[in-house]
């Protein structure tokens, strides 16, 4: 056995951080609510820590992580480890650091937050730095070196987690007042030194290694953004006061970018072997390797669910040993896309289960591989023949196929996937049909989801009420909903969703093929937690999903109400998909199970249909050579639902919260009649994408961010009309909130969407007399 084989490690980059009860969560809105002080929030977050790390090394995890633990979002605490606080927010730090903290990152009334978008091509949320020319950055390391000697203080070997610099500043925009096209990366020399003191004093505190990630590495850089990533780890690679560097990419290829950090004078590179796999492990080899360094393999998936096939991550390791000094093995990324433990699902067939492998299960998959690359395959002989069977067994199962649903997706032509008549006719038959006034309001679609229904939800589960009484609560609240939007005066209503706990899991537990989890909560954003079906099988829809409530909801008003549906991307991204098939069959397959519904919605009366994709930019491949092919099926996916109506019949839908200037050509690729987007956060900076991409259809960017529980005022709202208004006419501007109102409460809901219909009016009379 080589010296090299035997220093295999088993480590993670990152673990949930919720706990097994979503105890963080329930801590830090209690915080929020003042029942609970900031000494007993800091007290359960440490707790939390603690339980993590212990399970951690108990399961034969050699190195933890630290640092990666957040009361938010990690990027947002890398803004405050270099002091990059907006102005209008440094008065709040400065009189208490954690409510500063909290109103960067959710706003208060009087101060809007940072804005928000997705982690790459992942369903998790960071708050965007804003910077500028003349920023100062100072060093804080607090949390950082405050974590590192709460593990060592526990007997671990902690390696500290920071995003990297370059990733940072990538990910960062112009500041407030700053032009659009300053560049972030201009500060990457300013920043440095920063990043130096940070490592100091890391090193001073005990840390041996430290973790930068640069996962922005894996998407497509410029020349000069590469020669900036040399730059960068030439001088902290030349710091004489610092610990071990392991740069660590993830999500896909490092193309480009792997010879400049295997040139560097780092200490270490990881790297992702699921998602990218051939392609690291090809340019690994090109550039001689990396020897006297450590690779860092993430051969585990750490964005799905499913278990790994150990045997072929043996093979992928065993051909790695030649290529680093030292061999260890990793998930992919961050456990923190996936839920924390499988074995708390009670109503999952066993057998099913045992092809399952959340974040605790693959903690015992990367111990597994180290094990038997350290100390040879005997050793795990019983796991990987255990392995081998669930495989099998996933394979064969009659779950993962059914032919009459394969059939009717091969049969699909392109016809299916075309309205019968061009937008400009359909407008016109729209606007006769639905007789709106100029600038139309409307909401997304959810309403509050009070304590009420979610106890109601929880009695029925537990057979406190029957289905009768439960539904006796679904319709008064339903009833609310529509008297409250026609008195506020809104245009097109919606019923609330009262009966929907998640707008993937009430679909998902509606079609075959999918399994639902009680306990699989993965963090979107701050304190908001979702739990992602298991797309496990082949999809159909074997009854009505939507079509009761909606039909109950239009009974009560003359107005019309929007039938609301997910759309088929979105099913895809915020479900934990099948790895067996293309994406692209399982999206037609998902799409032609909605289309069914669409059409009994429209058969029932609904005149307004609206089928959201907030998932279309986030599940966009990070590398252009792969994007065409995915807008290709992704967008066809979308007219397959929605394209059998007639033309008077409108087809909204909805997007949120990411990047939707890459992609504005694939939104006029899906025809739909009206999109809604979120826009108070970048300042109507959608609406100036459609424009200049000379988007032709209606639309409503959204005048209120409902991600802060703060009211925007009339006038604030008219002044995000008004901007809106210089980008598309008005005669196709809609008014509407950023996202749906399912997290916010009743008093500041009823507000906020009356000051934005007030704001529509007082627009109107603008225009009226201008």
């Amino acid at each position: 056995m080589t010296t090299r084989t035997a220093a295999a490690r088993a480590t993670v980059y990152g673990y949930p951080r919720q706990g097994p009860n979503r105890d963080l969560k329930k801590a830090i809105e209690a915080y929020w609510k003042g029942r609970v002080s900031a000494a007993a929030l800091r007290t359960t977050a440490a707790e939390l820590r603690h339980a993590n790390w212990k399970q951690l090394a108990e399961a034969g995890i050699h190195e933890v992580p630290s640092g990666d633990f957040s009361f938010y979002d990690h990027v947002l605490d890398t803004t405050v480890m270099v002091g990059a606080i907006p102005a209008r927010h440094r008065d709040a730090v400065e009189a208490d650091a954690l409510d500063g903290y909290f109103a960067m990152a959710r706003g208060t009334q009087d101060v809007a937050p940072l804005e928000m978008t997705k982690w790459f091509d992942t369903n998790y949320h960071y708050l965007v730095p804003e910077l500028g020319p003349d920023i100062v950055f100072t060093a804080d390391s607090t949390k950082q070196v405050a974590e590192l000697k709460e593990a060592l203080a526990l007997g671990l070997t902690a390696r500290p987690v920071l995003v990297g610099p370059v990733t940072y500043l990538l990910l960062a925009k112009p500041a407030l007042g700053v032009p659009d096209d300053f560049d972030p990366l201009t500060l990457l020399d300013r920043l440095l030194p920063v990043y130096a003191e940070v490592l100091a004093d890391l090193s001073a505190a005990g840390a041996e290694w430290v973790q930068l990630d640069e996962p922005a590495l894996v998407q497509d850089r410029t020349p000069a953004e590469l020669s900036a990533t040399a730059r960068a780890y030439r001088g902290l690679g030349a710091l004489a006061d610092r610990p071990k560097l392991l740069i660590a990419s993830y999500f896909g290829r490092l193309g480009d970018a792997l010879p400049v950090l295997a040139k560097a004078p780092v200490d270490g590179l990881a790297l992702d072997f699921t998602e990218a796999a051939a392609a690291n492990l090809d340019a690994l080899a090109a550039v001689g390797g990396l020897p006297g360094k450590r690779l860092v393999a993430g051969v585990v998936n750490g964005r799905n669910i499913w278990v790994n096939d150990l045997s072929a991550s043996l093979a992928t390791l065993g051909t790695l040993l030649g290529l680093a000094d030292r061999v260890d093995v990793a998930a992919s990324c961050s456990l923190l896309h996936v839920p924390l433990d499988s074995t708390a699902e009670r109503d999952i067939e066993p057998q099913i289960l045992r092809w399952l492998a959340f974040a605790r299960q693959k903690t015992a998959e990367i111990v597994t591989l180290a094990k038997g690359l350290a100390q040879g395959t005997d050793t795990i002989s019983a796991e990987l023949s255990a392995n081998r069977a669930d495989l099998a067994s996933r394979a064969s199962s009659p779950i993962t196929h059914d032919r009459a649903v394969r059939a009717r997706a091969a049969a699909v032509t392109q016809a299916d996937a075309c309205r019968s008549q061009p937008y400009a006719e359909r407008a016109t038959a729209q606007r006769a049909h639905l007789q709106l006034p100029l600038l139309p309001t409307t909401t997304i679609g959810s309403f509050p989801q009070t304590g009420e229904l979610r106890t109601a939800r929880a009695d029925l589960r537990a057979g406190r009420i029957d289905t009768a009484r439960y539904e006796e609560r679904i319709r008064a609240e339903i009833q609310e909903v529509i008297a409250f939007q026609e008195k506020a005066g809104l245009d097109v209503l919606v019923h609330g969703e009262a009966e929907r706990s998640d707008m993937v899991q009430y679909f998902a537990e509606q079609l075959t093929g999918y399994l639902a989890t009680r306990h699989g909560w993965v963090q979107s954003y701050g304190t908001r937690y979702v739990r992602p079906p298991i797309l496990a099988g082949d999809i159909s829809r074997p009854e009505p999903m939507t079509v009761r409530w909606t039909t109950y909801a239009q009974s009560l008003t003359p107005r019309p109400v929007k039938g609301m549906l997910t759309g088929p991307v979105t099913m895809l991204a915020w479900s934990f998909v099948r790895n067996d098939q293309p994406l692209a069959d399982t999206a037609r397959q998902v799409a032609l199970a909605l289309r069914d519904e669409v059409d009994d919605l429209e058969a029932t009366g609904a005149s307004v249909i609206q089928v959201d994709e907030p998932a279309l930019r986030e599940t966009l491949p990070l590398r252009d050579a792969d994007r065409s092919t995915y807008l290709a099926w992704a967008t066809e996916a979308f007219r397959l639902t929605t394209s059998a109506v007639r033309p008077d019949t409108q087809i909204h839908t909805h997007m949120c919260y990411a990047e939707f200037g890459d992609i504005v050509q694939a939104i006029d690729d899906l025809d739909a009649d009206v999109i809604s987007l979120e826009a108070a956060r970048s300042h109507m900076q959608v609406a100036r994408e459609l424009a200049s991409h000379g988007y032709p259809r209606e639309a409503g960017p959204g005048v209120y961010d409902i991600h802060s529980p703060r009211v925007p005022s009339t006038e604030e709202a008219a002044d995000l009309l008004r901007t809106g208004l210089k980008a598309i006419p008005a005669e196709r501007l809609w008014v509407n909130p950023d996202c749906g109102l399912k997290t916010r409460g009743w008093p500041e809901t009823r507000a906020s969407v009356e000051n934005l219909v007030a704001a529509a009016r007082t627009i109107r009379e603008e225009l009226s007399t201008s």
